[in-house]
């Protein structure tokens, strides 16, 4: 009882000083906004296109050509493409050299020829593309016709009880991330990380209030007032992640997928993690010599663990000091189960995060022990 006394009064002290604790939300989504529309572009892998205008001339004279060309371009024609049939008296080559449209295509029964413009080759491709998958459907329904003319139809029409005939399976998700997507990700587990700083003060604040000598005559373990500062201190960094995670959720409407629960315990054993870690140094490197060097780590895992920008083409060196960062180990768990639908992932992180803390916190409660007070 006495550990959830201490926690609170730990919890109740950071809260009074609400400055830096607003301070502490404001720092990452600023940062989140400004990164986030600054970067856009650098996220964006998808491309605009213009207008499709395809000109053809139909010269086909067999039934189930002609059946099967009116259903594609019907469906086509949903899709945005233009379709104009050429006059007689028409060069469809020159209207498409003219830049009067995209692309021309000449339809036979001997089959399609096509004649893309080079003014807008990334619409005539698309073109191109369509025709060649209408060339191969036709040509899968003429083979079925000989042995099997009842499904060729079926083919054509896409209700072949088989349903696609070719599966494309992609190896990566083709869901990614946005630029306010990726930052609100990036910014809530850098202040996750950022709570070394609470945990390199946190018995140091006591010294340097004078009150650690009254902590330690009180008629309480020095286990228990360290094992409720640990737990008020990641409980109160906890909430200023978690105010992070839903401010980004709603207000810039990040998506954090569905996985909340493997999410959420990512970040609080990345916040335990860093508690650990701050409170740790605070005793291996005396004075302001802990402070110090949790901050320059804190910067330097910032930058190594993807918190400004992707670090994913890093080599020799730089690679074996990316994938030691703790942030890495959290931005990889959190993609994966946002992006890969894989709560699994959460659980490297989660062991990672926790195998550290625990052997931080088991070098501090020993040295704690052996000084006479905290």
């Amino acid at each position: 009882m006495q550990i959830w006394h201490i926690a609170w009064r730990e919890i109740k002290v950071n809260l009074r000083d609400m400055r830096t604790f607003v301070l502490m939300l404001a720092f990452p989504i600023v940062l989140m906004l400004i990164l986030g529309m600054a970067l856009t572009n650098a996220f964006t892998s998808g491309l605009s296109l213009g207008d499709m205008n395809l000109l053809y001339r139909d010269t086909a004279d067999n039934p189930q050509l002609e059946a099967s060309w009116d259903q594609f371009t019907a469906a086509i024609a949903k899709e945005g493409v233009t379709l104009t049939p050429a006059p007689v008296d028409t060069d469809g080559k020159a209207e498409v050299s003219a830049d009067h449209y995209t692309a021309y295509a000449e339809i036979s029964n001997n089959g399609i020829a096509f004649f893309g413009g080079v003014m807008h080759t990334l619409e005539s491709n698309v073109l191109q593309g369509m025709l060649a998958t209408f060339a191969d459907r036709y040509n899968l329904a003429a083979a079925a016709m000989i042995d099997s003319p009842e499904k060729a139809e079926a083919i054509l029409t896409d209700t072949y009880a088989g349903g696609d005939f070719v599966a494309e399976t992609a190896l990566g998700s083709e869901k990614k991330p946005g630029s306010i997507d990726y930052y609100a990700m990036a910014m809530t587990t850098m202040v996750a990380f950022y709570s070394c700083m609470s945990g390199s003060f946190l018995i140091r604040g006591e010294r340097l209030r004078n009150t650690a000598i009254r902590l330690s005559a009180a008629p309480v373990s020095k286990g228990t007032i360290f094992a409720g500062k640990v737990i008020g201190c990641t409980a109160i960094n906890f909430l200023c992640v978690a105010a992070v995670f839903l401010f980004s959720k709603f207000v810039f409407k990040a998506d954090w997928g569905d996985h909340y629960a493997a999410v959420l315990l990512v970040l609080l054993t990345e916040v335990l993690l860093a508690v650990s870690i701050g409170l740790g140094c605070s005793y291996l490197f005396m004075e302001d010599g802990g402070r110090l060097v949790v901050l320059i780590f804190t910067q330097i895992a910032s930058f190594l663990g993807g918190a400004y920008f992707p670090v994913d083409d890093a080599t020799n060196f730089m690679k074996i000091a990316r994938d030691i960062s703790p942030m890495r180990w959290a931005n990889q768990a959190l993609t994966q189960i946002i992006y890969g639908h894989d709560w699994l992932a959460a659980m490297p992180a989660i062991g990672l995060n926790t195998a550290v803390a625990a052997a931080f916190l088991a070098i501090t409660a020993i040295l704690m022990r052996r000084r006479e007070a905290l």
